[in-house]
């Protein structure tokens, strides 16, 4: 302890002598010896600390984008800066960590908040694998599942490799990212143009996450007939052709970001694109044996509840984090998810209850996810009372967009058509109506709030995504069913595809 005090002693800007020391309050003397000490014990030197607070280079509050690929930055507010200038005051560092330009810029809460979200949003696929995994007959829930889990290891690496590049490359002619970050290049821990909050690291594998839950949404609607070899193949190729260009159109500044449209986690880039694709595949492979003729009632209702309470908890990082930081905007978008899937939940129930004369388990929880469908694109745009009304609408829109597979004749095996592209849509289309810059000054105020011209833009947005995403997975289909074939034999599909595909059974009876 003395060679500690005589290291101190030396240190400027210091009390000296024990008059000096007398004056400090003692549990500041105390955490000051301590410190001392942790200096002297591990070799640094009292000359190589007042090099490096003399040569630390001044740094200004950051400025932060508020939401997912907007263009528009702002201060960040009053309170942070006093809250900045009173550390510079107090000799403390900035809240971060180091770029590689030698200044403090990153924010380590807001790292810290996106790799949680992140890992919800990860968490959403097993989840989904639950929430169809129950709903198929029981000599299939082995082969449902096996696509989600899948979808998780094959499109993370597609992902990385080139599907980030794709999306959030340097944009060509408003349609697709260039090569930019192939491999990851250039992808490591300073912060990415733009995102001056986050590594580029956080902000990929935030991303990655939604790359994953995207194709593995489209599995519901060829659940119980698809050809593992064809399905694998079809999805390498939907995540580089369809997701990615989608992903760039809107959030990696294309052609639909330069048009103004909105869409804060994915309505289009998510739900729209997976129910289009489904669309295309429920046509193209055509309907299950037995389809209209028997009835294919799910075999486990509360592993489908299960996997619905993952989604609706996994959510709250699928539309918060869109945010990219721990701010009010994230808290704004977790409030309105959150509210939009209860009032959805109740809707669907009520309509249902009308209709059928009961309210069912799975309606109920299927109206939850009909809600957090259609929340999506317009979580961090609008208020809590609007987000209450559209989850109530979108309710009995998606129980009425489930009807429509039998009015014409598809077999979309587990509704992601109803769900998810009537979801979306109208989540697209209620953003036009009620976005409001109250919530968020990078967005802009829909028809509600007197811009007309925002509810013509989201249409835009709608039509475009449904067009390009049908006809593209339409082509791929054909690609696939030609190289290897994309359907089961008759034969396999009456075994089940967890014999006839992976020779397991899920449940020993």
């Amino acid at each position: 302890m003395g060679a500690a005090c005589a290291c101190y002693a030396g240190l400027p800007g210091k009390r000296q002598g024990a008059a000096g020391r007398d004056q400090l309050p003692a549990r500041r003397r105390l955490f000051e010896l301590r410190q001392k000490c942790f200096y002297r014990n591990f070799g640094i030197s009292q000359k190589f600390i007042l090099q490096k607070c003399q040569n630390m280079p001044t740094r200004t509050p950051p400025e932060r984008l508020r939401g997912r690929g907007a263009d528009i930055a702002s201060r960040s507010g009053a309170a942070d800066d006093a809250r900045y200038s009173r550390n510079r005051r107090r000799g403390k560092r900035p809240p971060g960590g180091l770029n590689f330009q030698g200044g403090f810029s990153m924010n380590a809460a807001d790292t810290g908040f996106i790799l949680i979200c992140a890992a919800l949003v990860m968490f959403m696929t097993p989840g989904l694998a639950l929430f169809y995994g129950g709903m198929v007959r029981a000599k299939n829930v082995l082969g449902t599942v096996m696509h989600s889990m899948v979808i998780l290891g094959v499109v993370s690496i597609v992902w990385a490799v080139i599907g980030y590049t794709l999306s959030f490359g340097s944009d060509i002619g408003g349609l697709i990212g260039g090569m930019d970050f192939f491999g990851l290049n250039g992808v490591g821990l300073e912060p990415k143009e733009g995102v001056d909050n986050l590594p580029h690291l956080a902000f990929m594998v935030f991303q990655c996450m939604f790359a994953v839950i995207t194709p593995a949404l489209i599995t519901g609607a060829f659940a119980e007939r698809i050809k593992f070899t064809g399905f694998l193949l079809f999805t390498v190729l939907w995540v580089i052709f369809v997701y990615s260009p989608m992903c760039h159109w809107v959030w990696g500044g294309g052609w639909l970001a330069g048009l103004g449209a909105l869409d804060f986690a994915g309505g289009a880039v998510v739900h729209m694109s997976s129910a289009a694709s489904a669309l295309a595949c429920a046509i193209y492979l055509g309907k299950r044996s037995g389809y209209g003729k028997q009835p294919f009632m799910p075999h486990n209702l509360p592993l489908t509840v299960l996997g619905a309470a993952i989604l609706w908890f996994g959510w709250f990082g699928f539309n918060a984090g869109s945010a990219l930081a721990a701010n009010g905007l994230a808290a704004s978008a977790f409030t309105t998810t959150h509210m939009a899937a209860a009032a959805a939940a109740i809707g669907w129930m009520v309509v249902e209850w009308i209709h059928r004369g009961k309210p069912t388990t799975l309606g109920f929880v299927s109206g939850a996810v009909a809600g957090l469908v259609a929340i999506t694109p317009a979580a961090g745009f609008v208020t809590v009372m609007p987000a209450i009304v559209i989850g109530l609408l979108a309710g009995g829109i998606c129980y009425g967009g489930v009807l429509l597979k039998h009015l014409f004749g598809y077999d979309d095996s587990l509704d992601v058509v109803g769900i998810h592209g009537l979801g979306g849509t109208w989540g697209a289309l209620a953003t036009g109506l009620f976005a409001t810059t109250v919530v968020n000054e990078a967005g802009s105020n829909g028809l509600f709030y007197g811009n007309p011209g925002q509810l013509w833009i989201q249409f835009v947005s709608v039509v475009a995504t449904w067009a390009f995403c049908f006809v593209m997975t339409m082509i791929l289909l054909k690609i696939v069913d030609v190289v290897c074939g994309i359907r089961v034999s008759s034969e396999d599909e009456n075994k089940g595809l967890d014999v006839s595909q992976h020779s397991e059974v899920g449940y020993q009876l």
